[in-house]
């Protein structure tokens, strides 16, 4: 039920991008004067079609991962003397450009929408502020201690642990002062504290800011009570029941979820535990084996158990909206800062600040749209905005093969008053082509490699 729940959600998520992005361009292009002769979503045979009145053929076809605007072009094959007013290739450069551009910007588009939605609907967040800092870790030398709430990373405030992970996000690699403001009430003044960054993770593999400045964020005490069990997963085979108050672990009193039954599942990956559990008013003994997984080269236990639900101190819970006037400039600036950040994730992976391992393919984005869409409408609506920004931003790459590289041909054509050679377009395909599906290939071994 769970792949089919993320099967689902992730051809929701890539149907909806796609078809935003090639509806870019076809309006653009039936505005140019050009004829659109198939407007697909997907690639491969098509699962059903129909045709409207000016004779486009509207596809949707059976690989979800792309689609295409087809438009009559003399260089794809011949056209009658009546239509050549409607070829693309007879257009003005000008409009060829902005029919090139409008797939990309339509995903910015989207982006703006969907924060602008998220920004309408507002959020319920958590106050970042921090649990037990490590000893001697970049935070602690700053002077940073457990009860401080962030309230701005680098002049940028910081609402949630989201904000200040993208806020971290952006330093990954870097040497230089990473400016932090902190308080120590909701009610006290705010302070500076300065930490200094020193090729920050560069070149991790899936890094965790947070977890790197030995920042940990604050819990509240979790009563040990399982809420959820997850069908097939060790808890469940070894009889553990929603409800239940887990006591004593191989004989250790606990009495807290977060600190004491966690910690000791993920150590114990392959080896019996022994529960003590409270269940109607009794005691009882189970034996559970944590069944094993990798994180980041380590072998992590897990049982498939989830916590009670639980609350937490009203002041920390914070509620953020804004009306839907105020909401266009915060969504306008949301997708600024997450294309200069993709951008900026670019360049470093290029310059080896970022490793190349943290590249995704189509698996993980798949994960992700199932875990998004699972966590509700503001989750999934963020994934969708953050796609298709990534989405666009690649589109625009100066790449053969993508519209970026169509976009390139083009200004040149407009700055020389005459098209580029044909032998030299066919050099950039071939080159796009390889460089595309190499980038595609490493993106999937990266995802593959998650898996373990």
């Amino acid at each position: 039920m769970d792949l089919l729940f993320t099967l689902l959600a992730t051809i929701v998520a890539l149907g909806l991008l796609v078809t935003i992005h090639e509806y870019g361009h076809f309006w653009v292009a039936r505005r140019c004067g050009v004829k659109v002769l198939r407007f697909s979503v997907g690639f491969g045979k098509a699962l059903f079609s129909w045709r409207d009145k000016r004779g486009t053929e509207y596809a949707i076809a059976a690989i979800p991962l792309g689609g295409y605007v087809k438009m009559l072009d003399e260089r794809e094959g011949p056209v009658d003397a009546s239509e050549l007013d409607q070829a693309f290739n007879r257009k003005d450069v000008k409009k060829r450009i902005a029919i090139v551009c409008a797939g990309p910007v339509a995903n910015f588009l989207l982006a703006i929408v969907a924060f602008w939605l998220i920004a309408v609907m507002g959020i319920t967040t958590i106050a970042p502020v921090l649990g037990p800092v490590e000893p001697g870790s970049v935070a602690e030398r700053a002077g940073l201690v457990e009860g401080m709430e962030l309230v701005e990373i680098d002049g940028v405030a910081t609402p949630s642990w989201h904000e200040v992970n993208l806020q971290l996000i952006r330093r990954l690699g870097e040497t230089g002062r990473l400016e932090v403001l902190a308080r120590e009430a909701p009610d006290s003044a705010a302070q500076n504290y300065t930490l200094m960054l020193q090729d920050w993770l560069r070149g991790a593999d899936q890094p965790d800011p947070i977890e790197a400045l030995g920042l940990t964020s604050w819990q509240p005490a979790v009563e040990p009570r399982i809420g959820q069990i997850s069908p097939d997963g060790a808890a469940e085979a070894a009889g553990l029941q929603e409800g239940d108050l887990i006591q004593a672990i191989n004989g250790e009193p606990v009495q807290d979820w977060v600190r004491q039954v966690v910690p000791a599942i993920q150590g114990s990956a392959g080896e019996s535990l022994r529960l003590t559990v409270e269940r109607d008013g009794d005691t009882r003994m189970i034996e559970v084996t944590p069944r094993v997984r990798e994180n980041d080269g380590r072998s992590v236990g897990f049982i498939g158990a989830g916590v009670a639900s639980f609350d937490w101190p009203e002041h920390m819970v914070r509620s953020i909206d804004y009306n839907p006037l105020v909401a266009i400039p915060v969504a306008l600036g949301k997708t600024w800062d997450m294309t200069v950040l993709t951008l900026e994730s670019l360049k470093k992976m290029l310059t080896g600040l970022v490793s190349a391992k943290n590249l995704s393919g189509p698996i993980t984005i798949a994960k992700v749209a199932g875990a998004s869409a699972k966590s509700g409408p503001e989750s999934f609506l963020s994934f969708l905005a953050y796609l298709s920004i990534s989405l666009g931003v690649l589109n625009l790459l100066p790449i053969p093969v993508l519209d970026g590289g169509h976009l390139v041909y083009y200004v040149a054509e407009w700055i020389r008053g005459k098209p580029l050679s044909e032998r030299i377009q066919a050099w950039g395909l071939q080159i796009g082509l390889t460089l595309i599906v190499g980038v595609m290939v490493f993106a999937i071994y990266n995802d593959i490699s998650r898996l373990g």
